[in-house]
């Protein structure tokens, strides 16, 4: 009997596989960046070639690392980052152009046309989604139009579009598979997620044509198998789901009303509300949460643009830290609270103000100021931003007392104890904070027969630490009321 199941995560700043054991621990994982590409103001990209690279070499790493033969991995997960957009070639597996990133603003201005023209409630009765340059329609919309000859090639059916785990799938099974998950469908603007099938209506208002899009298969499913040329035997691909599914499914947020919230490059709030598609008052997305056996869950979300990745520009764009965990050290050293705002839409607000042409800034500063108080600042806008998400939540009729949280920012106790108290609620670390990785080993292994339920998983999950709230009313008034105001100056509605 196979004793492993394997992840893979692809990321927005890197590549990670992980191997689980069939009870859920963690074995072995292996990690690799991989370059951001950024060709204009608002424009972000990868390049294909490094997403798929670093995928085969994390996998085959990990493989080797922890000793164990590829014929002992009982199934395979996918989970990825998305909205992602690639379009390639079917017959040589050549992309036609960069993947354009989920951060990507460039179809801002097309969705603003699409806006003035009355599309926003149909597209949100369909897809629960707002329009927005986030998602992948007008992304996939702009390669077709403005890459030499692509829609030409793609109306003659030479030429696939994917979210990256439909690209990874597709190279994994060496070009035998072209298919995507409800999660990752859910998030195209393209899905109508009541009817779970791609919608006509929405199709003609993009232009795209339906010879590009992969078959939509439930979360847990059989994708097909590792070309053997790869890890030397084929190895089944049964699970698939977004990052921020995958993390709801690895928490094991399985009844209605559970809250998740996942601190990776960016910040994802997703609430689970059952086999109810509950549309938002309060600019929150509607979503798939997953399909099993053809029946779907659905989530309420909101989405936040820079977490992790307002570290990122402290070490990488002002060289101001060398290492993430520098940034913790430097807060906890303050011994007074700081009184400086750090509000990093980077590439806009998101939810639930989704106002992309606002921009990041630091506010409060005086002569005082320093550098402790910067970083300060900057973790402390991954728990005021989650507030904004948690109060559109309430007002949509969800009030959780009870956060569980995971992601790479997950592992810093300043930032959960700041989130705690900003929220008012306890927060809960899991033993295992990989759950984006462990969510799609889940599903694989329910789809291999790995685990017969989904009470099963719920039994095996295992709280780390929780945090309780620990600020008293007077203070974290005044840190909201700091807070809102930053927001406030910085969003163009109040610039206008």
């Amino acid at each position: 009997m196979s004793d492993y199941l394997l992840s893979i995560d692809q990321g927005t700043t890197s590549s990670r596989a992980i191997l689980f054991s069939t009870s859920g621990a963690l074995i072995h994982s292996a990690q690799q960046e991989f370059e951001q590409i950024f060709p204009d103001n608002g424009w972000v990209e990868h390049n294909p070639g490094d997403l798929w690279r670093t995928v085969l070499k994390t996998c085959q790493q990990v493989i080797a690392e922890a000793d164990v033969r590829a014929e002992d991995i009982r199934s395979i997960g996918i989970t990825n980052q998305r909205e992602t957009t690639l379009l390639w070639d079917r017959h040589t597996g050549e992309p036609v152009y960069n993947a354009i990133v989920w951060q990507d603003r460039r179809t801002s201005d097309h969705c603003r046309m699409l806006l003035e023209a009355g599309w926003e409630q149909t597209i949100r009765e369909k897809t629960g989604l707002l329009i927005d340059a986030y998602f992948t329609a007008t992304k996939l919309q702009w390669l077709l139009n403005e890459v030499p000859g692509a829609r030409l090639r793609a109306e003659r059916g030479d030429l696939l579009f994917g979210t990256v785990d439909t690209f990874l799938l597709w190279h994994l099974t060496g070009g035998r598979a072209h298919l995507t998950d409800a999660t990752n469908a859910s998030r195209t603007l393209l899905f109508n997620i009541h009817e779970q099938q791609w919608d006509s209506e929405l199709l003609s208002l993009f232009d795209i044509p339906i010879s590009v899009l992969p078959e939509v298969m439930d979360s847990a499913a059989d994708f097909g198998h590792t070309d053997p040329e790869l890890f030397g035997c084929t190895i089944p691909i049964q699970g698939m789901a977004g990052d921020q599914q995958a993390s709801l499914f690895g928490q094991a947020c399985f009844q209605p009303g559970m809250v998740k919230s996942t601190y990776g490059t960016g910040c994802f709030l997703m609430a689970n509300t059952g086999q109810q598609a509950l549309l938002s008052e309060n600019r929150l997305l509607t979503t798939v949460a997953y399909r099993l056996n053809g029946v779907t869950t659905y989530a309420l979300e909101g989405s936040i643009f820079s977490a992790g990745a307002t570290v990122q520009w402290l070490r990488d764009g002002i060289n101001m830290i060398h290492d993430a965990r520098e940034a913790e050290t430097m807060a906890a050293r303050l011994t007074q609270p700081t009184s400086v705002y750090f509000v990093p839409a980077f590439t806009g607000l998101g939810a639930p103000h989704w106002d992309p042409l606002a921009r990041a800034a630091i506010l409060g500063m005086t002569r005082g100021t320093t550098a402790d108080d910067i970083a300060a600042a900057a973790l402390q806008s991954v728990a005021f931003q989650t507030r904004d998400l948690q109060l559109a939540m309430q007002s949509d009729g969800l009030a959780a007392d009870n956060f569980r949280v995971d992601g790479g920012m997950a592992t810093n106790n300043y930032v959960l104890q700041f989130l705690s108290d900003i929220l008012a609620v306890q927060v809960d670390r899991p033993v295992v904070t990989e759950t984006t990785a462990l969510g799609v080993a889940y599903l694989a292994g329910l789809q291999a027969g790995v685990f017969e339920s989904l009470p099963a998983i719920e039994s095996s999950w295992q709280i780390q630490r929780r945090f309780i709230p620990q600020m008293s009313p007077q203070e974290r008034l005044r840190c909201i009321d700091g807070w809102q105001d930053a927001v406030c100056r910085i969003k163009t509605s109040a610039v206008a």
